[in-house]
């Protein structure tokens, strides 16, 4: 299979949008395009899943590489694993929910489904990318959008949050950049030349020094994509001013973006100074989750709601990357797929009843259930993921985090795993909270009897999410077993420095 598709569609389906004249016309191709991102996520899981049984035991799969830029010797190298593939089937579920939730988009449509289609093209080439280079070029690509869509779609203050969160991912960026340069030029290929390639600088003995020095460059850069505790702080504003759709692929699939580069990059290349590092990142992690969770709590707008539980869930990310464990990365990994799934749901019944009672504080809710069942039960169910609801893919994502991280016999890590399961009991109170003030109880007003429930697009976008959210629930065990071999192969380089320890 050739990976460049996943790329190369995206980008036809957006540029395609561009000439079209009417709404609907827009509307239908951007569905078509991103059903047919869907599609081909689904296929790359097919031919990748039928290459393993066939005892391929390649370290990725359809590698392609292409020459960019010779004289730095930076080239598009492309490949997955089942790291990659995860991520990519995330990707598709939550472009394709998006579009559908923005069928009623009338102010600057064609514009708006151009940049949410664009956003796409950044994710998969990141998330396919084998070179450090073109990794960064895709991370770049998904920024700018980012920031129109804020600020032209966005609500409330919308300029000041647009701003702030392209600054901040742009000095992340930043930070990432450095990370790689000195990689980059502390590699001697056979040839003779410095390399990006991912592959080739995981073979090579980069001396402890260099990675000391870099290591918080790269994972601290891509951490505040993540969520990164004290680099958060764009995440509540970004969310809340964000449109529904933009608010899901932030969520959803940006903030993984950080996750998987701490862990692709940072963690797997330099892991010698990721095990010396492990107990910071630890400490981070954990305050993020606790932070975030006690956060959450306080607040009494939806939209901050959801973005402060999301800080303590992406805390989970890094809680399992730090841990260093092969079942602990596994859990990081699930719980990205898990989270991505779940915000993008709860964004998205968010955005459903804002658009119809125009308000986002709890208080100024209530009874919803009786008017709009379908919204309800969806805002429900997204919140039990948050909880850890066994049968929901928050249960099989975090469980298999604190099982990864109590492996570790020493007593620092064990108090770090007790601590972050005490954050349960928190989310449990602020997501209950949230649930029976907005959705249970009488109708706070008599005008919202006359509120609609959801539209059939708005049902189908939730309907896939849920899908999804159920499926990793129930039978979590396709996707541990997607995800182990690229655990194992993180482990191999890991695994090497512990035992010099």
């Amino acid at each position: 299979m050739n990976l460049a598709l996943l790329t190369i569609l995206p980008l036809l389906t957006s540029l395609a949008v561009l000439p079209l004249k009417g709404l609907r016309q827009v509307r239908v191709a951007s569905l078509i395009g991103s059903a047919a991102q869907l599609i081909l996520a689904f296929s790359l899981l097919f031919f990748y899943w039928r290459e393993r049984m066939a005892g391929n035991a390649s370290v990725m799969l359809f590698e392609n590489n292409y020459t960019w830029y010779a004289p730095l010797n930076i080239n598009i190298h492309i490949g997955v694993d089942g790291i990659s593939v995860a991520m990519i089937l995330l990707t598709s579920f939550v472009v394709l929910a998006g579009v559908l939730v923005s069928w009623n988009i009338d102010k600057l449509s064609k514009e708006f489904f151009f940049l949410l289609l664009f956003l796409s093209v950044g994710a998969y080439g990141f998330f396919i990318s084998l070179d450090l280079f073109t990794m960064f070029f895709f991370l770049e690509v998904a920024v700018i959008p980012k920031f129109l869509l804020i600020g032209i779609w966005g609500s409330g203050k919308k300029e000041y949050s647009a701003l702030k969160l392209a600054l901040m991912l742009m000095g992340g960026s930043a930070l990432v950049f450095v990370g790689l340069l000195g990689l980059y030029f502390h590699t001697n290929t056979a040839g003779g030349q410095h390399t990006f390639d991912i592959l080739q600088i995981a073979g090579m003995n980069i001396s402890p020094g260099v990675q000391k020095f870099f290591f918080p460059f790269a994972f601290v850069g891509f951490g505040v994509f993540g969520a990164l505790f004290p680099f958060h702080t764009w995440v509540p504003d970004g969310h809340s001013s964000a449109p529904t759709a933009a608010s899901m692929f932030l969520a959803g699939i940006s903030m993984k973006l950080g996750g998987y580069g701490c862990l692709r990059v940072a963690t797997f290349l330099m892991p010698e100074a990721a095990h010396q590092y492990s107990w910071i990142i630890i400490i981070l992690a954990c305050i993020a989750i606790l932070y975030g969770a006690f956060a959450t709590m306080m607040q009494t707008d939806l939209k901050y709601i959801n973005a402060y539980s999301s800080v303590s869930h992406c805390g989970f990310v890094l809680l399992g990357i730090g841990m260093l464990t092969k079942t602990a990365i596994t859990g990081a990994v699930m719980q990205m797929v898990s989270h991505g799934l779940m915000t993008a749901l709860f964004f998205a019944a968010i955005g459903m009843i804002y658009d119809r009672t125009r308000t986002r504080q709890v208080a100024q809710l209530g009874g919803l259930l009786k008017v709009m069942p379908f919204i309800a039960t969806i805002f429900v169910i997204a919140g039990l993921c948050s909880l850890g609801l066994p049968g929901l893919s928050g249960f099989a994502a975090e469980v298999t985090v604190f099982m990864g991280s109590w492996q570790n016999a020493d007593n620092f890590y064990r108090m770090a795993t007790i601590v972050a399961c005490a954050s349960i009991v928190v989310t449990a109170v602020y997501i209950l909270r949230a649930v029976g003030k907005a959705i249970m109880g009488p109708l706070e007003t008599k005008d919202y009897l006359s509120l609609t429930d959801a539209r059939w697009n708005e049902k189908w976008a939730a309907g896939l999410l849920v899908i999804g959210i159920v499926i990793v629930g129930v039978a979590p065990f396709w996707l541990n077993d997607l995800i182990t071999p690229g655990a194992e192969m993180m482990m191999k380089n890991i695994g090497k420095v512990i035992m010099l320890k």
